[in-house]
């Protein structure tokens, strides 16, 4: 099946191309800058919220920090750094819902994880100097590619191919001794058709927290070939990671005594009793994307657009883990110096990812008179290995190969979809919209897992076979004047399989089902010259929505499980002042009811052992704040410019067991830019410094972390419930200083 439909996609690729005159190409390549994006990007006649980050915003931000904190002045959206300093492994939630249920493409392409749904940020670093803009659509959204969306979707675009001759480079640094070092350069037009573009980048960190540090480099690579209403592009991007571990956190207990910055990940105890840490407890990836993009000009009204795509992922991370149960590695118990047997003892193990993803997209765009109608799919297919290895162990004594393994499993994944999506101008002011959406899941993984099962005596064995299909349709209206106001209401159904982590980790007494969710939402903004403001109501009605239980699995990656009903509401607000040339005001807001109904809390033994029922009722939703709030203050007088930018964010809870000693405090942060543009200076076009100082005030704040619960029986046998945390402290105030440079 994959090989007829790589056969499909190389006969999109040889559409015969039409002759074009000299004089028609750069028109029509312009036009065609904008045709690869129409099919997943929402316009201001799409009834959906949206927001839309522009390539000199994203320049201004991009100082090394990673994307989800490049894109923090987004309504709903709440960053977070398990190294401290932004830079490493990072992540967002918006309107509550985290990663896994974000998609992101990246030219209309899946980026997300397959099988984990998640987006790992730091296998892709610096990709913000090579994008020309991201939209964020907030609920439902589009019908587009990859992983349902089930709380936004991040649609990103790399730069189109340069017209002109021209050579970039930027350095940054800073606290924790955070550096970036990029350098881009472009060919401009060559012959009137081709075109080549390249970027390096550097970037590294000590981190904010003890040994959380960061080591990426990353590259991208376009060639581009244009005629008149043709346009092909072959894009190579990606890098390499090596980050060590900072994923424990620490406790509130473990802060006070170590201090803020303790990291808890590769502590044991030395041969001579003393404390020491792992100096190898680090992740390291290396992931290569390749695309094959192609766009076509048919007629005045219809325009195709293509891509093949292949994503190449292969790492591991080291692990040395302490007092763990032989048996549960492959591993023979044995008999130490003093003939006592040993069954448990520390070790290092790695663990391994090795995966292939590939397919084709393809959409055809209609536009004539009232009509905007876009047909589209895609075909995508994934193949994941996992498997791990010991590397050693203390004081062993038998056979052990080196790199002994000790289980193997493979997932694979096919993913298709087809949708057709139409805008009807009603009037001149009033639009219709509609959006059907067919998607197809076959899901399998088979082999040993890494989790050992004392009723079977062995490692468990998956067999998890899982096809789903789902229908998404998308209503709306729409309202623009053309001139200041825009209003629109709509509705929309979004459904989502489970990922790898709530077949493999999860509780086995519940076994993760597919998820629905009715999007209801509307919204008003009005804009002018002077003052801005939007509203925007929205109600997410889920059936067995997988909520994060405030659980890590053994890899560090959020547990889920599902609830049967659930909602999210609330009232996202937004305005935007500008009474003169040099100032203006941005502010954005949103406060939210998350909630679940009905919630009975499951607290175990021993990991998955005797669970007794903590019935709870209507409780909020782990991770889900209910006010935040975003602030800018923008100054520009000639070449000097200054943003102080605050992020408010309330209080969070870790589980859904509304346990006030499991939460995230509120916190308020500000971070204040400078910078001072340079311009022609001899050869130079531009010359840019800039110095950030970020948390401004020096708050004292947690936005991340993990909670659980166990019990114990005491003398009279009764369960005695304790609950625990871990809690990702961010760096107190701390600077960054850049220079950019523009040939």
């Amino acid at each position: 099946m994959d090989k007829h439909f790589m056969l499909l996609a190389a006969g999109c690729m040889a559409v015969a191309v039409p002759a074009a005159k000299a004089e028609d190409n750069m028109a029509d390549t312009v036009a065609l800058r904008d045709l690869e994006i129409v099919a997943n990007r929402a316009t201001a006649k799409t009834p959906v919220a949206f927001s839309s980050v522009k390539k000199v915003d994203i320049e201004k931000a991009n100082d090394g920090r990673d994307i989800p904190f490049i894109l923090s002045m987004t309504p709903s959206l709440v960053s977070t750094s398990d190294a401290g300093a932004g830079i490493g492994y990072s992540s967002m939630r918006i309107r509550g819902t985290d990663g896994t249920r974000i998609n992101v493409t990246a030219n209309g392409i899946p980026i997300n994880d397959s099988e984990s749904h998640v987006v790992y940020w730091v296998n892709m670093p610096d990709l913000a100097s090579s994008l020309r803009d991201i939209q964020i659509q907030r609920g439902a959204g589009t019908s587009t590619n990859g992983a349902g969306s089930f709380g936004a979707s991040v649609n990103m675009i790399t730069d189109a191919p340069s017209f002109d001759p021209y050579g970039e480079a930027s350095l940054s640094y800073g606290s924790y001794n955070t550096h970036k070092e990029t350098v881009r350069a472009g060919s401009g037009l060559l012959g009137d058709h081709w075109s080549v573009d390249v970027r390096l980048s550097n970037i590294g960190s000590d981190g904010y927290i003890d040994r959380a540090s960061s080591s990426l480099w990353s590259y991208l690579g376009q060639v581009a070939y244009m005629n008149g209403g043709t346009m092909v592009r072959l894009l190579a991007f990606g890098g390499h990671e090596e980050t060590y571990m900072a994923w424990d956190y620490a406790s509130k207990e473990e802060m006070e005594q170590y201090g803020r910055r303790y990291n808890p990940c590769g502590k044991y105890t030395d041969s001579d009793g003393n404390t020491a840490f792992f100096p190898d407890q680090k992740d390291k990836f290396t992931q290569h994307h390749l695309q094959l993009i192609y766009s076509q000009a048919l007629s005045d009204a219809w325009n195709l657009s293509a891509a093949l795509h292949y994503t190449k992922g292969d790492g591991n991370y080291t692990q040395l883990k302490t007092r763990r149960t032989l048996i549960e590695y492959g591993l023979t118990p044995f008999y130490d110096a003093d003939g006592e047997l040993v069954t448990k003892s520390d070790l290092v193990r790695k663990k391994f990812n090795d995966n292939d993803f590939y397919g084709i997209t393809a959409n055809a765009n209609y536009t004539r008179g009232r009509v905007n109608a876009t047909i589209g799919g895609a075909v995508n297919n994934f193949h994941g290995g996992h498997y791990g290895q010991i590397a050693w162990v203390r004081n062993y004594v038998g056979p052990i190969n080196p790199l002994q393994e000790y289980y193997n499993n493979t997932g694979k994944k096919l993913d298709a979809n087809i949708y057709g999506r139409v805008n009807v101008d009603i009037d001149r002011a009033f639009s219709a919209f509609a959006d059907l959406q067919y998607r197809h899941i076959n899901y399998s993984i088979v082999g040993p897992s890494d989790n050992y099962n004392y009723n079977l005596g062995g490692l468990e064995v998956l067999d998890v076979h899982r096809k789903y299909d789902f229908f998404n349709p998308k209503v709306g209206v729409n309202y623009t004047d053309g001139n200041h106001n825009r209003a629109f209401a709509s509705w929309s159904v979004a459904h989502k399989e489970p990922v790898r982590d709530n077949f493999t980790d999860g509780d086995p007494s519940q076994y993760p089902t597919a998820e629905r969710l009715f999007d209801y939402e509307v919204g008003y903004s009005y804009t002018g010259s002077v003052f801005s403001a939007g509203v925007n109501l929205y109600y997410m009605d889920y059936k067995d929505q997988l909520v994060l239980t405030g659980q890590l699995s053994d890899t560090g990656n959020p547990l889920s499980v599902n609830v049967p009903s659930s909602y999210r509401m609330g009232i996202e607000l937004q305005a935007g002042v500008k009474p003169c040339n040099w100032f203006d005001w941005q502010i954005n807001a949103t406060l939210s009811r998350n909630r679940i109904k009905n919630f009975t809390e499951y607290i175990y033994e021993d990991e998955w052992t005797n669970p007794i029922e903590n019935y709870i009722g209507s409780t909020p939703i782990a991770f889900s704040p209910g006010f935040t709030l975003n602030n800018a203050f923008n100054f520009t007088w000639k070449q000097f410019e200054a943003t102080l930018q605050s992020h408010y964010v309330g209080k969070q809870f870790l589980s859904n067991a509304h346990s006030d000693e499991q939460a995230l405090d509120p916190y308020f942060v500000s971070d204040l830019a400078l910078a001072y543009d340079f311009r022609r200076i001899g050869a130079l076009k531009n010359l840019r410094v800039g110095l950030t100082v970020y948390n401004l005030f020096n708050e004292r704040y947690e936005n991340n972390g993990y909670a659980g619960a166990g019990y114990y029986r005491d003398e009279q046998g009764q369960p005695v419930v304790y609950r625990y945390a871990g809690y990702a402290a961010q760096a107190p105030t701390n600077v960054l200083a850049t220079v950019s440079i523009k040939f």
